[in-house]
């Protein structure tokens, strides 16, 4: 009886997957992103914002999220509140600017109120649609690398380096003169090199197998600990509904109204045209089916957030690892809900998976993603060298946004330089003069 209506509502065998498939598939995706219930309330409690409150509404807000785009869009593709967007939030606005985290979250409101008016226009449709097919295979492509940067920094295999910027690091540490082994270092790989070839012998969850594997050694080795397994959830009062329009519409607010909208437009349109690319789920021009459901969902999840206390929600580029695992309708984003709801009380247990035995799984997507590289046109310089900015610039300025934007600007400066700018849709014009003029009011 279940079945069959899981059957009805996701249509299933319609996507060629069956149940156990779309579950493994949200457990992985949440095994990956799982990190946002801790990180985020410790990012923004140095705000003053109280860290358990924030927590709880971290969770919620992600499985609201998810629970949308599930039923409604039917994609597998996870929301929650966005890293990147939190730190502007924290380190620039509250902290640089001076305004109270109140403030703050009302402009997180105000932005996704925007969304879904953007939304309801299809003005975020047209925007999408309009990419070119160059820039949409480059956006995959790039996140791609974004991905390998993230991993390879979470797990320490690569560390910063006054000289170089980025070096690797040993697979040895030296405690009171005696070499020892550097274990996350040597486990990521470890993970990595077993997630490779235990896809490639298409053992089914490969990548929870490896994940699960290098936390039990990590257990086993001290690097990693339960801290019980059942915690009281923490009271949501003292950020709910906290929000202050008071000031808001002066000019600065207004444009950190405008950046939080403009990043998370991009990051949500990139992430969004990543995974579904890498699941399949465009059509032959390119295009997202029930695309307005997808953004009605981001654009959603963005204003339930604020509501609550967390700043701005946005799809999560880690849905590619549930897509990978087979995930290809919303029952792989409804099992991250759930797993998210479960975080309210067991929380422990989403502390216990260190970053360096998730980090080989957002390598290992970085390896897939990459492949969309090869559908773009490289015998066109037009199309090839902003496809190659794109990609090259998510990794170096670590950010999907500022990657995305510079492949907007350089395609059209681009393609008007070569006298084709009968090749650029009015849409993508539009979109770069914008990107050009936060650059050079706002900054970077």
């Amino acid at each position: 009886m279940a079945h069959s209506i899981l059957e009805r509502v996701f249509k299933l065998s319609e996507n060629q997957t069956n149940v156990r498939t779309e579950i493994l598939a949200g457990f992985t995706t949440f095994l990956t992103m799982c990190y946002i219930v801790i990180v985020n309330p410790a990012i923004l409690s140095i705000t003053g914002m109280d860290f358990g409150a924030v927590f709880v509404a971290t969770c919620i807000s992600a499985a609201i999220g998810c629970f949308i785009m599930g039923f409604l869009a039917n994609y597998p593709i996870a929301l929650a509140p966005g890293m990147g967007l939190n730190a502007y939030f924290t380190f620039s606005v509250v902290k640089g600017m001076g305004v109270s985290w109140q403030i703050a979250l009302a402009a997180v409101f105000v932005s996704g109120v925007i969304f879904i008016l953007f939304s309801f226009f299809k003005i975020r449709e047209m925007l999408v649609n309009a990419l070119p097919m160059s820039l949409k295979m480059a956006i995959a492509a790039g996140i791609g690398l974004f991905l390998a940067l993230i991993a390879l920094k979470g797990s320490g295999v690569v560390i910063a380096s006054e000289a170089t910027l980025l070096k690797m690091n040993n697979l040895y540490e030296i405690k009171d003169g005696i070499k020892t082994p550097n274990l996350p270092v040597i486990f990521a790989l470890l993970g990595f090199f077993m997630m490779v070839s235990l896809d490639y012998f298409r053992v089914r969850g490969a990548m929870i197998i490896s994940i699960l594997l290098i936390t039990v050694l990590a257990a086993m080795c001290g690097l990693t600990q339960f801290d019980g397994v059942v915690s009281a959830v923490p009271s949501l009062t003292p950020t709910m509904m906290q929000l202050d329009f008071n000031g808001l519409f002066s000019g600065s607010m207004i444009a950190v109204i405008f950046v939080f909208f403009l990043v998370d437009l991009f990051d949500s349109t990139g992430t969004l045209v990543g995974v579904a690319h890498r699941a399949g789920l465009l059509d032959n021009n390119g295009h997202l089916p029930r695309l307005k459901k997808v953004l009605f969902a981001d654009s959603t999840a963005i204003v339930t957030g604020a509501l609550l206390g967390t700043s701005s929600t946005t799809p999560y580029v880690e849905s590619a690892s549930g897509v990978a695992a087979g995930g290809r309708t919303g029952l792989t984003a409804i099992t991250v809900g759930v797993l998210m709801l479960a975080c309210l009380w067991f929380s422990p247990l989403a502390k216990a998976v260190p970053a360096f035995a998730t980090a080989p799984a957002l390598l290992y997507i970085g390896v897939q993603m990459l492949r969309s590289a090869t559908e773009i046109d490289w015998h066109d310089m037009t199309e090839a060298a902003p496809a190659f900015i794109t990609i090259a610039g998510m990794p170096f300025t670590y950010s999907i946004a500022d990657g995305i934007a510079l492949g907007f600007i350089s395609y059209a400066a681009i393609k008007l330089c070569c006298g084709r700018r009968k090749d650029v849709p009015p849409m993508v014009w539009l979109v770069a003069v914008c990107w050009l003029a936060k650059f050079w009011f706002l900054g970077a």
